[in-house]
């Protein structure tokens, strides 16, 4: 019986009260098809706020206490039995979202199949920095939308994480980028790559902006909707933030209940994607190494350069996800769990 146990950032209920903080929770054990990680960093996303308040409750299962985060870096310190692709030292990164485990924690244990090597031109920092944003913006681009060169798309954000990540993989991809940041933030989103930018404390975007084929929808509220007057008739919306849609509740294979929600959560922007000639689908991320690697490749040459705004150590967790939850971050938050 292994009854060690590890410092880890976890959530003791769902709710306004969730109980955020450090807890010593039992080691991981280890599956055939899993490496065992000390964790060097975690990287925060948006979502990572979200699960403590129960909205993801219908389709993420945890088991309370759960350990919070889902991307991490660090060093492989044992494999099982069927892991053919890494050995102990290997550096890798990955997300572990939608495992049922999280990333916040001096070990965790990742599916072989969602790791991938470290790319060498980066520190665990910055490596940590790149799952959950790359592989959104890599399943949105190039797998949901199939994005084509001389395509125009629309990433609103531009400053956040998945936004300066997604600018430039859109640019990569052939497309002509538009978005929207403050002001302090022109330039800066110009420079990796945007090509229309709106400044959205003077203008609103759908007076500005026209003729796009693509939306990645990246915050929540109205934009989402609004953004159906800039696009062309067979346009395509991929939202990442909502509402979740009836096809997304099937996948999930979730019950008619659930389904019956989602329909009417979608309802509105079902409608008006309709009567404008759009298709709008909601995207849940899916870990996955080998787009990592692929991913990996365009930061190793330098054709994408993770963006990290501010770095926090293990200890100040809590202060890290306050500080996430303003909204106001240039790139990525990421935790160093150790040096």
């Amino acid at each position: 019986m292994n009854n060690k146990t590890m410092k880890a950032f976890t959530f003791k209920r769902y709710g306004k009260f969730p109980e955020l903080g450090f807890d010593n929770v039992a080691y991981p054990s280890l599956k055939a098809n899993e490496v065992l990680v000390r964790v060097y960093a975690a990287g925060l996303n948006p979502i990572d706020n979200m699960i403590p308040t129960g909205i993801f409750k219908p389709v993420l299962h945890f088991k309370l206490p759960a350990t919070l985060g889902s991307d991490l870096s660090g060093v492989v310190i044992a494999v099982g039995s069927r892991v053919t692709r890494f050995s102990p030292g290997d550096e890798i990164f990955a997300s572990i979202f939608d495992t049922g485990t999280g990333s916040l924690a001096e070990f965790a244990v990742v599916p072989e199949s969602a790791a991938a090597i470290k790319p060498a031109n980066l520190d665990f920092v910055q490596a940590a920095s790149l799952p959950m944003v790359s592989l959104t913006s890599w399943q949105a681009l190039t797998e949901r939308v199939r994005l084509r060169p001389g395509q125009k798309v629309f990433i609103p954000a531009g400053s956040g994480g998945i936004g300066t990540f997604a600018i430039q993989l859109a640019k990569q991809l052939g497309a002509t980028v538009g978005t929207t940041t403050s002001t302090g933030n022109i330039e800066w989103v110009r420079s990796l790559g945007a090509d229309e930018v709106v400044d959205y404390k003077k203008e609103e975007f759908e007076k500005v902006l026209a003729g796009y084929d693509v939306v990645l929808g990246t915050i929540r509220g109205d934009t989402i909707e609004k953004s159906t007057q800039i696009l062309k008739p067979g346009g395509s919306i991929v939202s990442l933030v909502g509402p979740l849609d009836v096809k997304f509740a099937r996948a999930r294979g979730l019950n008619f209940f659930l389904t019956f929600i989602f329909r009417l959560m979608s309802r509105n922007i079902m409608r008006l994607s309709k009567k404008r000639g759009l298709t709008y689908t909601f995207l849940f991320v899916r870990p996955e190494g080998d787009q990592l690697s692929q991913i990996g490749k365009l930061v190793e040459t330098e054709q994408i350069k993770p963006m990290i705004d501010k770095v926090f150590p293990f200890a100040q967790t809590k202060e890290a996800l306050a500080y996430l939850a303003q909204g106001h971050a240039k790139g990525k938050v990421v935790i160093k769990m150790q040096d």
